[in-house]
């Protein structure tokens, strides 16, 4: 599985960007979708995640503001991001896991860069 993520970009806070992140190949239908992002000079964190099913959770940091969706037709999952703020600023990439009885697999995506200006 491949990901490529896009659609980062510089925005003002309180507006809003969309990521995208499409996966290559048929089985994408049967990972989980999550989005996790780095800010400067700190650890990557998770930020949303999608089951197969739909079912979604967020980070308390998101909640409210960010949604995460699929289109398993387009082997995409998007991060819609509103009323941005400053602290939002990171390098966001997408990931793709799957558990399996010989462990967890997972594959990421490059990062798409957000910044967010006060």
């Amino acid at each position: 599985v491949q990901l490529q993520a896009f659609g980062g970009g510089l925005v003002q806070a309180g507006g809003s960007l969309r990521l995208s992140c499409t996966a290559s190949g048929s089985i994408f239908n049967s990972y989980s979708m999550l989005w996790y992002r780095q800010p400067p000079g700190k650890r990557r964190e998770w930020v949303a995640s999608i089951t197969t099913g739909g079912s979604t959770n967020y980070a308390d940091s998101v909640k409210g503001r960010f949604i995460i969706s699929r289109d398993n037709a387009k082997n995409t999952v998007h991060l819609q991001m509103n009323s941005l703020k400053p602290e939002d600023t990171a390098a966001y990439y997408c990931n793709a896991a799957l558990a399996t009885l010989r462990g967890p697999i997972n594959y990421w995506g490059q990062g798409t860069q957000v910044t967010v200006s006060s």
